[in-house]
């Protein structure tokens, strides 16, 4: 491994989530560079049915904007007694202009006749890693049980956070350090599946991307 980190580029506009990132990915020689940094980027549409085509979607066309190696990550919590949601629509769950206020607020909102035992939840993250000439290298998932608290524990983390109830823990993620939730959360999940394959691909950082796409580089 080199002594100075790689950069890669990741697709969020979320400063607490490339935040996370960074932390996770730093100790394996990778810098993370969050696309805000780059003023001309556009917003890419969320329009696929589950997360990893999102996450996808990310990754491929700030790639082929940018003309290098990004990082796409789409989560969100799936509450069992609303058949799932907000899923994919967690970043925005109370409608346009939606805040992580607004978002828990509705969820509480339409959990409140459900009793503790039935408040099931789970977290998943998706990655995906696309080359500069686009092309999706690598992709993963991970997930993390837990069940919505009716108020909120801990003013850690971001998103529902501060009501996802990790029983093994006795604590929410709002409360949990960053060492304990970078072990457990589906984020650190996806992204221990999604490591080996990004070290792998470290020999490939410096190619050209007419490279990448003829396939010239091994």
């Amino acid at each position: 491994m080199s002594s100075f980190p790689l950069r890669i580029v990741l697709a969020s506009r979320n400063k607490k989530k490339t935040r996370e990132v960074s932390e996770i990915l730093l100790p394996y020689g990778f810098e993370v560079v969050p696309v805000t940094d780059f003023a001309d980027v556009p917003e890419v549409v969320e329009d696929g049915s589950t997360f990893a085509e999102n996450a996808a979607k990310k990754a491929s066309q700030t790639a082929l904007h940018l003309g290098q190696w990004v990082i796409g990550e789409d989560s969100g919590l799936m509450v069992d007694a609303l058949g799932g949601a907000p899923g994919i629509y967690s970043a925005r769950y109370s409608g346009e202009g939606a805040t992580d206020e607004r978002n828990n607020q509705k969820l509480l909102s339409d959990l409140c006749d459900v009793p503790p035992e039935k408040r099931g939840a789970g977290y998943l993250c998706s990655v995906a890693l696309s080359d500069p000439s686009g092309a999706i290298r690598a992709a993963c998932e991970g997930t993390c049980r837990g069940r919505i608290l009716t108020e909120a524990e801990g003013a850690g983390g971001f998103g529902y956070d501060p009501y996802f109830f990790v029983p093994e823990y006795h604590r929410t993620f709002g409360l949990l350090s960053a060492v304990v939730k970078h072990r457990i959360s589906h984020r650190a999940r996806a992204f221990a599946r999604f490591i080996p394959q990004l070290v792998a691909l470290r020999p490939q950082f410096a190619a050209r991307p007419q490279d990448l796409q003829t396939g010239s580089v091994t």
